[in-house]
């Protein structure tokens, strides 16, 4: 397999985002997270912060709970009055994730890479995870939100995750068989989890 993808969801505080970073560092290729959000709007003429503004706007709203808005691949033209819809700026986010992995191996982390690329051969999608009381200490070591109410900001924010991966995709966020792999980062530690996915595509793709 010439080219690799490997797609990350993760819960808050479980280092699903650091353990991606330091798979694409060891295999070298790059990672991708918030940069997708710039690269949209490069594509599309967008202001990136309508990018940021959208993501602000669901996470404040109960429109999750309303609809849904499951991703088929489609552009919204730019004449179109919803051209700058929370649908539409998916989907360029979307565009963007497909173009990267047809020109490179790389780590996507979160965004429904998982499901905008389930298609593709050469994917490979995981799901670290770990115990709330791991998670809580793991935010709180790296100072996240400090002087806040930790744990319940990581609910929260995994709510939202998983209201967003079912608004966009129709599946459940947290279920293993939407993915390859689901790693407990708590029991492996950040480095076995990296060495557990480089084998597992080393198998998968010898």
């Amino acid at each position: 397999m010439e080219k690799v993808v490997i797609t990350i969801a993760r819960q808050y505080g479980s280092g699903g985002k650091t353990i991606g970073k330091m798979l694409a560092e060891d295999l070298g290729i790059k990672a991708y997270s918030r940069e997708i959000l710039k690269l949209a709007s490069e594509d599309s003429g967008i202001n990136e912060a309508l990018f940021n503004q959208a993501d602000e706007r669901l996470k404040s709203t109960s429109l999750f709970g309303i609809m849904k808005r499951e991703y088929k691949g489609e552009l919204i033209p730019p004449e179109s009055d919803d051209f700058t819809s929370n649908k539409n700026l998916f989907n360029y986010q979307a565009k963007i994730i497909k173009a990267l992995a047809d020109e490179e191996s790389c780590v996507i982390i979160g965004r429904c890479a998982d499901y905008v690329l389930k298609d593709r051969p050469n994917v490979v999608s995981v799901f670290v995870h770990a115990s709330p009381e791991y998670c809580v200490k793991q935010a709180v070591e790296r100072g996240a939100h400090r002087g806040k109410d930790v744990e319940k900001f990581i609910q929260k924010t995994d709510k939202y995750r998983a209201d967003y991966y079912k608004y966009y995709t129709g599946r459940t966020w947290n279920d293993a068989r939407n993915y390859d792999l689901c790693l407990n980062s708590e029991k492996l530690g950040f480095e076995k989890c990296v060495e557990a996915i480089k084998a597992y595509i080393n198998v998968r793709f010898s």
